[in-house]
């Protein structure tokens, strides 16, 4: 049986491998162009205007011969952040690995390394969002039933960091702070996630999405605004 199905995978990835449209249309998206347009996307979708690009019977028969998303989302899998929606795009837009507080394992760095390496894709954004419940429960401890416990071993230490911090909500702390381990994960991750970075043929960043107001806020801009917070109390 194991055989069998490492020969259909074997067989799949290579029916994928020779999609003739699958990385061409994505040579010249860069990432400041990708984030651009999740920046719109979102920014629309959070003012009720969405345009729900992508969605008709003509982009169906577009992308059933072939994909060349534009960003890859690595995001949770909670109901309540479904990326095509919150950043208001459309079928083959977006290559999304979803998993309970957004973590990485094997499969989902292989899922990564197949959209960039062979998609073209450019730009990996690692998105968490606010009251994350995988978090919440690494945060308050106790022993996870299951294989839930395989989650909280991934998102222990972002906990364990933020506790070490002064200030602040452990939660949302935690739940930054996750984002931004796996970010570094990802572009640590060798041999090939690692040299595209090296090459600069990718770029990963994180965000945060507000289930309240349903705005994206990258991490970077986040931490740049602390820093001049900072700054002027100096200065003072």
């Amino acid at each position: 049986m194991k055989k069998i199905g490492l020969a259909a995978l074997v067989l799949c990835a290579l029916i994928l491998m020779s999609d003739p449209l699958s990385a061409s249309k994505n040579q010249s998206i860069s990432p400041e162009a990708a984030v651009q347009k999740l920046i719109e996307g979102n920014n629309r979708y959070a003012i009720g205007k969405p345009e729900r690009p992508h969605q008709n019977q003509d982009r169906r028969n577009e992308v059933a011969q072939g994909q060349s998303p534009f960003a890859i989302i690595v995001t949770c899998s909670d109901s309540r952040v479904p990326p095509e929606i919150l950043f208001d795009q459309g079928l083959g837009d977006l290559f999304i690995i979803r998993t309970a507080g957004n973590v990485i394992d094997d499969s989902a760095l292989g899922s990564i390394e197949y959209a960039a390496e062979h998609l073209g894709v450019q730009l990996i954004l690692v998105l968490g969002h606010e009251r994350c419940g995988a978090v919440d429960a690494t945060v308050k401890g106790g022993e996870a039933p299951g294989h839930i416990k395989e989650l909280v071993k991934y998102i222990e230490p972002a906990v364990k960091k933020s506790r070490e911090k002064k200030g602040g909500d452990l939660l949302e702390n935690s739940i930054h702070e996750n984002v931004l381990m796996t970010v570094e994960k990802i572009i640590e991750s060798r041999p090939i996630l690692n040299e595209l970075y090296e090459k600069k043929k990718i770029k990963a960043v994180g965000a945060y999405y507000d289930l309240d107001s349903g705005t994206v806020q990258f991490l970077e801009e986040k931490k740049e605004k602390e820093e001049k917070k900072e700054d002027i109390v100096i200065d003072k």
